[in-house]
């Protein structure tokens, strides 16, 4: 990566800079310029290298009502940056830093972070709508008009600079090429940490995936890392069949053409009467049934990663009786601190395909050609360059 740039007479200061503005729900963003607080005590301030987006914030960017709800706001959970300065009480970072921001918080010190059972944060992880982990609804983003900017899941990667906690921070290698780090942040993570630690697949396994977004083809990247012998791709997209190719699936189903059959019939012929382990990446209800129904009975898993609040999942209750079982799967099961540098090295270790994720890359100005790419199902994961001319 480029020498990392002279940031001492920043230090300190607000600092001025660009950022794309989600001012009203189901409106384009808009570039302004914004004003960026130093980092307050456990935070970090840093300059973006790089950043993507994911359907998560094109849903943010339309959600009209509820707590979740805040306008105006700056977006983006996905990317990588320089430490730019380090507020009071920060240990493991320093300025020039490589590092990921990453939505989940990995405190380190609450039972759960230290619990080798799942990668719930207890301390931090049950608030979901301050602008800031430790000081609540307090922002270090002003607009021209003095005004506050609200953040997006403790990260808000559309500015030239943020301002994050260090529990939602990781310090990576320097030696990976920061438009594949910046996979890292949150997608690809959730699906291979899904595929790795939820359902811990067995070489050999059998597996189906629902949906071929970013995450579902993840799901198949960490199968396939893992020696699974059948990987089954679920999706509408025919499109998303030859890109899964490159991810070890072996299989496709297009749910259109499938007749008067269901998903699970034609998994159960393929799969010779189930899968061993099925996940559900879209956030449909009926899906996650048809997810559940397409395992082997007595040991089949399923993992739920997509998510629709509003929607509760229902699941056939004699199934669980016969030993299937079903969880969900929060960024992958992955603790962010100890287990995305481990990805980092299977990148560098030319094991872990990174490079086929990225369809696309703009400049940061041309966010809103990115988020109509993703909406149109173009784009998987699209690099906006925040200093590419």
């Amino acid at each position: 990566m480029d020498k990392t740039p002279s940031f001492s007479s920043q230090e300190g200061k607000p600092i001025r800079c660009k950022a794309a503005i989600c001012r009203k729900a189901g409106e384009a963003l808009v570039i302004e310029e914004i004003q960026v607080y130093p980092p307050q005590a456990y935070e970090v301030r840093i300059k973006i290298l790089c950043t993507t987006l994911c359907h998560t914030d094109l849903a943010f960017s339309k959600y009209d009502s509820g707590p979740l709800a805040k306008f105006p706001r700056i977006l983006g959970h996905e990317a990588v940056g320089v430490v730019e300065s380090i507020g009071d009480h920060v240990d493991g970072f320093k300025q020039g830093d490589v590092v990921l921001p990453v939505f989940h918080p990995h405190c380190e010190e609450c039972r759960d972070c230290k619990s080798s059972k799942g990668n719930w944060c207890s301390r931090f992880a049950e608030d979901l709508v301050s602008n800031t982990r430790r000081y609540g609804m307090a922002s270090r983003f002003e607009d021209s008009m003095g005004e506050d900017i609200h953040h997006f899941f403790f990260v808000s990667s559309f500015s030239e600079y943020t301002v994050v906690d260090i529990a939602h921070l990781v310090k990576i290698s320097p030696e990976i090429p920061v438009d594949r780090a910046v996979l890292l942040s949150c997608g690809v993570s959730t699906g291979i940490g899904a595929a790795w630690k939820t359902a811990d697949i067995e070489e050999g396994s059998t597996i189906a995936v629902f949906g071929l977004g970013a995450v579902g083809l993840a799901v198949g990247e960490g199968a396939r890392l893992r020696g699974a012998a059948q990987i089954i791709g679920i999706d509408i997209n025919p499109d998303k069949f030859a890109l899964g190719k490159k991810f070890g699936f072996t299989d496709f189903i297009n749910p259109t053409l499938c007749g008067h059959k269901k998903i699970s019939e034609v998994i159960k012929e393929i799969a010779s009467g189930g899968v061993d382990y099925s996940f559900e990446c879209v956030g449909k209800t009926s899906l996650l049934s048809e997810a559940f129904i397409s395992t082997r009975t007595g040991t089949g898993k399923t993992v739920a990663l997509g998510i629709n609040p509003a929607a509760p999942a229902e699941v056939d209750s004699f199934g669980l009786f016969r030993g299937k079982n079903v969880c969900g799967s929060l960024f992958g099961g992955l603790k962010p601190k100890l287990d995305i540098p481990i990805l980092v090295d299977r990148y560098l270790k030319k094991e872990l395909n990174l490079d086929s994720f990225i369809t696309h890359e703009l400049k940061f100005e041309d966010i809103n050609k990115a988020f109509d790419l993703l909406e149109k199902g173009k784009s998987l994961r699209c690099i906006l360059w925040m200093d590419k001319k």
